[in-house]
């Protein structure tokens, strides 16, 4: 068996490579940019009032003159004008140009109007105040998002404000999903006794969606022939393949022999963590990345959350920051593997990220996953982890 550090290190070094495309504004969100976005005129374009008021001549101020007689009204969207007489003002409304002659906007909360006549009633105000000046933010030319940024909503407003309505995207892989084994129905059946509904395969759909993968589900009884020709046949189709179930050492646990003969290469099979330590990584002839995960809702759900993410962020260049929780009690784990343990991360009053374990009864145990929104990654080489030590966590609920 290898490491938890050692099964990202080896994922690491075989990603898939991405391929380009364009996607219309409104289809970008979770996708990675492939092209530098450059601003098309100066950021803001004008000189911008920022508060509805009135604009001045900010020397009129500094040699004491306090009210001035309102020369004209303007509002956004209305060519720039002038103020013709420093000695009075406009009245100005938010995103209207500043007037020619005029630097220096004073807010309706700091005067008073009578007879056409404005009085500031505050004795300090800054020159150039209440002005977003044209250039200030970007000028023309300038990037503003570069290569290889995650887009989004804040994204999609940069996009359109440069007239970009479709973008150049790293475009994921198309995926399959199989699930094998005779125990397995369909969630639409009553399961016998001896048989369980199929859930995994769910949990490891929602995810993909989550990352902008589509994937097909299968289901593979456990028959080596059947398996053979099934998945020589899926391999073919997609970039990405994720197994559930048959990577143990069960008689009937087919998938690894199967794979060995279908010429996927095996990088690694079991790592020393819990749960999910019969997961097996490997790639196809034809370069189709193969995942097969344990069969156990937990496992399974651990290790696409784990490694197929790791694996889909260092294919796409997104650089993934650690989220780092304080555990709020004391932890026993006697073997030396690396616990994915599931929490429920939230901030403590002091602002702190605060982890509360659920311990369940096993991989197969997985009622408290709607509970936790993460798993806390504990250390091989401790066995008690005390309240307040700080380790890395894997969010898989989007709760803050």
């Amino acid at each position: 068996m290898i490491t938890y550090h050692e099964a990202l290190d080896i994922i690491s070094k075989h990603p898939f490579k991405p391929k380009l495309g364009y996607l219309k504004l409104e289809e970008i969100d979770g996708h990675v940019l492939n092209e530098d976005l450059y601003a098309d005129r100066d950021f803001p374009p004008l000189d911008r009032v920022t508060m509805d008021g009135i604009s001045i001549n900010y020397e009129s101020f500094s040699n004491g003159q306090r009210s001035f007689e309102i020369e004209k009204t303007i509002g956004a969207g209305m060519p720039q004008s002038s103020l013709e007489d420093p000695s009075k003002c406009v009245q100005i409304m938010t995103g209207a140009m500043l007037p020619l002659n005029a630097d220096t906007v004073i807010r309706y909360e700091d005067i008073s109007i009578e007879d056409n006549i404005a009085t500031i009633n505050i004795e300090t105000i800054k020159h150039r105040q209440n002005v977003h000046f044209k250039g200030e933010d970007k000028k023309q030319s300038d990037v503003v998002l570069s290569k290889g940024t995650v887009l989004g909503a804040p994204e999609m407003i940069i996009a359109a404000s440069i007239g970009k309505p479709t973008l150049e995207v790293r475009l994921v892989p198309k995926a399959a999903i199989i699930t094998t084994g005779d125990e397995l129905v369909s969630i639409d059946e009553i399961p016998l006794d001896h048989q369980i509904r199929r859930s995994s395969n769910y949990g490891v759909q929602d995810l993909l969606k989550q990352w902008n993968i589509e994937a097909k589900q299968y289901h593979l009884k456990d028959n080596k022939e059947l398996m053979m020709n099934e998945l020589s046949s899926i391999i073919s189709t997609v970039d990405l393949l994720v197994l559930t179930g048959g990577v143990s050492r069960g008689k009937f646990d087919f998938l690894p022999e199967v794979l060995e003969e279908l010429g996927v290469v095996k990088h690694f099979h079991k790592v020393k963590q819990r749960p999910g330590k019969p997961f097996w990584f490997g790639t196809a002839p034809n370069g189709t990345t193969v995942f097969a995960l344990p069969g156990n809702p937990v496992s399974t759900f651990a290790c696409a959350n784990v490694y197929i993410k790791h694996w889909l962020s260092t294919s796409l260049g997104i650089s993934k920051q650690t989220i780092y929780v304080k555990l709020n009690q004391d932890i026993e784990f006697t073997p030396p593997l690396t616990y994915f343990l599931e929490c429920r991360a939230e901030f403590s009053n002091s602002g702190e990220l605060e982890a509360t374990p659920f311990r369940g009864h096993g991989s197969g145990d997985f009622a408290n996953m709607s509970q936790a929104n993460g798993f806390v990654i504990l250390p091989s080489d401790k066995s008690e982890f005390k309240k307040g030590e700080v380790y890395p966590y894997i969010l898989y609920r989007k709760d803050f």
